[in-house]
């Protein structure tokens, strides 16, 4: 597995060579916590979890459940440990990252790395046998590969398009809880998918916008940083435009009610205001308007996650 860069790997050599005489420090668990990036893994799973409700019709066989988001949680966390291997180096130059336990040198890269590579293969067989569903272990699989090889270790450090290519596997979660019921990718499970890759590039490129110095120091080629914020709007409208009929046809195909309708299409007006509202923002004003888009992304997905529960149509 490379870097995707010979300055990346360069780079990697010497922050190892120069956080070994912080790697004598204690680790604690918690730190062991905070390296599967639980945010990241809390968010993912409540998708996962209205995937699966959505597919079930509300009936639910809850073994079956737990196997299924315990298996996905297993997944997504040994991603975002083989993430945080591969950017070690980046995050050591970022000053939110710079402390954490891996680019301070208080963990050793090998250990994170066999930490992050067990995690995925336990989550996959849970998927396989515990969720008794080959077709979600090998969603996540393709999951997993594209967030760790293709969005991590390649598109990140090299192109503006790191973004739209690290959503393919970022819509992967509530696709996984769907198709570990149905057992086959129909309507539901492309209408998910489509949800979750257009609402993650508004989302991240709002932090970027935010961030978007350490972003440039740490030398990562984001669309924000390359392009500037202008483009950067352009691009989110354009993705938050298309949420709203996305979410409509999961209403429209007869998976969700009116309640959900409504609700969405609410939700997704207010984001897609509040993007073109960010056109007049600009210099310092900026930062403030990027802080309260981002967060309201994040309120967009925890409100619709609990409206397709919720609202999720029963089966007669």
């Amino acid at each position: 597995m490379t870097s995707g860069s010979p300055q990346g790997s360069v780079g990697t050599e010497s922050i190892d060579a120069s956080n070994k005489q912080s790697s004598a420090e204690p680790v604690t668990l918690k730190e062991f916590y905070h390296l599967v990036k639980p945010g990241i893994i809390y968010s993912n799973l409540m998708t996962a979890f209205a995937g699966y409700w959505m597919a079930a019709h509300w009936e639910v066989n809850w073994m079956h459940l737990i196997w299924t988001m315990l298996g996905t949680a297993l997944v997504m966390a040994g991603g975002t440990v083989l993430n945080n291997y591969l950017d070690r180096e980046m995050d050591a130059k970022m000053e939110r990252t710079k402390d954490r336990a891996l680019p301070s040198g208080r963990l050793s890269a090998t250990f994170v790395l066999w930490y992050g590579i067990i995690l995925g293969i336990i989550g996959l067989a849970v998927l396989y046998f515990g969720a008794a569903s080959p077709l979600a272990a090998l969603i996540g699989l393709l999951g997993l590969f594209l967030y760790v090889w293709l969005y991590t270790a390649w598109f990140k450090r090299t192109s503006v398009w790191s973004t739209f290519v690290g959503a393919f596997s970022g819509a992967t979660p509530p696709v996984i809880g769907y198709c570990a019921v149905t057992g086959t990718v129909d309507t539901g499970a492309i209408l998910l998918f489509a949800f979750l890759f257009l609402w993650q590039p508004p989302h991240f490129w709002a932090l970027g916008i935010r961030r978007m110095e350490e972003y440039r120091a740490a030398g990562f080629p984001l669309l924000p940083v390359v392009k500037g914020s202008y483009v950067t709007k352009i691009s989110m409208v354009r993705y938050v435009v298309l949420l709203v009929p996305v979410t409509v046809m999961l209403t429209a195909y007869g998976y969700l009610g009116y309640i959900f309708l409504i609700g969405s299409t609410a939700l997704g007006l207010i984001w897609m205001l509040m993007c073109v509202k960010g056109f007049k923002e600009t210099g310092e004003a900026e930062v403030p308007w990027a802080k309260r888009t981002f967060l309201f992304s994040i309120m967009y997905l925890t409100l619709l996650s609990i409206l397709m529960v919720i609202d999720t149509v029963k089966i007669s």
